[in-house]
């Protein structure tokens, strides 16, 4: 059982370097899922969030591709607390934030660190969809990998760090698995 084990796992090492040997080429369409953990004040009031995106990808040089995205977040709200003060004195009220929905639109650069590595960076607008939510300059630095499959298809996994700033900025660390369709 020990000898099937270890016969299989080099088998896969062997199968996983082949795939990952070959390259990412062309440009791409991307279909996502989206997963966001608040930082600083975005987390006061929000738990987590999720979503879908779409991303455009092409060559623009050797290992540099211009990128264009688009989706939909939505950030999941807290209970919240605050003091109220009354004739009987000091209390406090807890109220549920209310979940909110945004739609990132951004362009940018990946750049291919090495084989199917990149890291990249977007700049764009964060448009709040909830009332009084208004648009905010979005950003977003980058880095994942792209498992290269059959057809110029492939899987995308990444994480990135992505800021709304308006009065102020709030952001978020996001998880993204994608599968990018080749053209």
């Amino acid at each position: 059982m020990k000898k099937l084990f270890l016969l299989t796992a080099i088998a896969g090492v062997f199968a996983f370097s082949n795939v990952s040997a070959q390259k990412v080429k062309g440009s791409k369409l991307g279909l996502g899922v989206d997963f966001a953990v608040p930082v600083g004040g975005l987390s006061d009031g929000y738990k987590f969030g999720y979503g879908g995106s779409l991303l455009f990808q092409t060559p623009i040089a050797e290992k540099l591709n211009f990128t264009a995205s688009a989706g939909y977040l939505n950030l999941v709200g807290k209970n919240a607390q605050y003091l109220s003060f009354g004739s009987n004195g000091v209390y406090t009220k807890e109220y549920q934030v209310p979940n909110a929905g945004v739609v990132p639109v951004k362009i940018g650069a990946r750049y291919f660190i090495a084989q199917n590595f990149y890291a990249g960076a977007e700049i764009g607008a964060a448009f709040m969809t909830g009332d009084g939510g208004g648009t905010a300059f979005a950003y977003s630095p980058n880095i994942g990998f792209e498992l290269p499959l059959a057809n110029k298809n492939s899987i995308d996994l990444g994480i990135r760090y992505e800021g709304w700033s308006k009065e102020s900025s709030v952001g978020f660390f996001g998880l993204k698995a994608a599968y990018n369709f080749g053209l």
